[in-house]
């Protein structure tokens, strides 16, 4: 059971020295996280994804270094294949690629005109772009496919593992489901219900087995926004004010379209255990948090839950025994976990908090 969290890469969420963002990445890995991801977007300043995980390779020694997602069409092709590959290099191989095909609307259409590629068969392309670099880990001088041909390739850089990182698609739609069980090693959406989750992740299955491939061979992830306050009022603000500072959009329209959970400690724990019963393995967790000091008081507090969330995999996968092990964090994070902070901020040192966010877009993720 793999438990991440998502990078405040967007500069509005760090605003006066990126280099925190190295440091954050370091304490959540001493803090237990076993994975950090990074999304993409041209839409708003932010630290481009791939530069962020080159960052943290050499500087962090275990943790899952991955995106969340990527849009490869941003990049051309052989380009990316060869960040990718040296990314895996430099971390020695803990890389995980999520890739995803943007959305319709100002989140995904603008891009692709930002990058003179054609908003038309933008999955084909994406599939098509997936089977390239997979093709050139594995040695290919050349590749011939409906949208994307290359011939006379130079030789490629190789990534640390044969045959390169696994590649998860984000997407929940019913020809996604179909592509991820048939063409991808992982699958990382964002479904507003657990229910939705493990019907979702049937059809992967099924796909899977239709084609020949084991099921269980696909990891199965989930992109979830969480905010964890006493005070269940206090945790819709902050959460509606992030969503307007993100998305421009009220809370109650971003529940309709993306997995969000908000409460004490004990409730957040007991809904991220639905997850994992409807057959979640790997969460990668956002934090519901506007500036980087209240990220890192979140990122406190989730690691708090961890070792309840691994209770309740480990158990079968109930939530009685988990939520048992959660009480007496709701009030504060354990005394560990202070102590890793106060070292974090004497390391890294604090910043104000940001001013009012005023953009309100963050890219891939609507």
């Amino acid at each position: 059971m793999d438990i991440g969290v998502l990078l405040p890469t967007a500069t509005a969420q760090w605003r006066s020295d990126a280099r925190e963002l190295v440091a954050f990445g370091r304490h959540a890995e001493s803090s237990g996280f076993s994975s950090l991801f990074v999304n993409d977007s041209l839409l708003s300043p932010r630290i481009e994804p791939l530069t962020m995980l080159a960052a943290l390779a050499p500087a962090t020694e275990t943790v899952t270094l991955g995106t969340g997602a990527l849009m490869p069409f941003l990049r051309t092709p052989i380009q990316a294949a060869q960040s990718l590959a040296s990314i895996d290099l430099l971390s020695g191989g803990r890389l995980a690629v999520t890739v995803g095909a943007g959305f319709p609307g100002r989140f995904g259409r603008p891009l692709y005109a930002l990058s003179d590629v054609p908003w038309e068969r933008r999955f084909a392309r994406l599939d098509e772009t997936v089977a390239l670099w997979r093709a050139l880990w594995a040695g290919a001088d050349s590749y011939h496919g409906e949208i994307l041909t290359y011939d006379a390739i130079p030789p490629a850089t190789m990534p640390h593992r044969p045959g390169g990182p696994p590649i998860w698609l984000a997407g929940a739609t019913p020809a996604a489901l179909k592509r991820t069980g048939r063409l991808y090693d992982g699958w990382l959406p964002y479904p507003p219900a657990p229910a939705d989750y493990e019907s979702g992740l049937h059809e992967v299955h099924r796909a899977a087995a239709d084609a020949g491939r084991a099921p269980e061979g696909i990891t199965p992830a989930l992109f979830i926004s969480v905010r964890i306050d006493d005070d269940a009022q206090s945790g819709r603000r902050a959460l509606g004010d992030y969503a307007q500072a993100m998305y421009g959009v009220p809370l109650e329209d971003l529940e309709k379209i993306q997995a969000v959970v908000t409460g004490s400690g004990s409730e957040v724990l007991e809904h991220l255990s639905r997850y994992v019963t409807a057959g979640a393995r790997h969460l990668v967790i956002r934090l519901g948090a506007l500036d980087l000091r209240d990220q890192r008081d979140q990122l406190e507090k989730v690691a708090a839950l961890i070792p309840g969330i691994r209770v309740a995999y480990a158990r079968g996968m109930g939530t009685g025994d988990a939520l048992s092990h959660q009480e007496g964090h709701d009030e504060a994070v354990d005394r560990e976990g202070v102590a890793r902070s106060a070292r974090f901020l004497a390391v890294a040192g604090d910043v104000a908090r940001a001013r009012e966010v005023h953009d309100r877009r963050d890219g891939h993720r609507p």
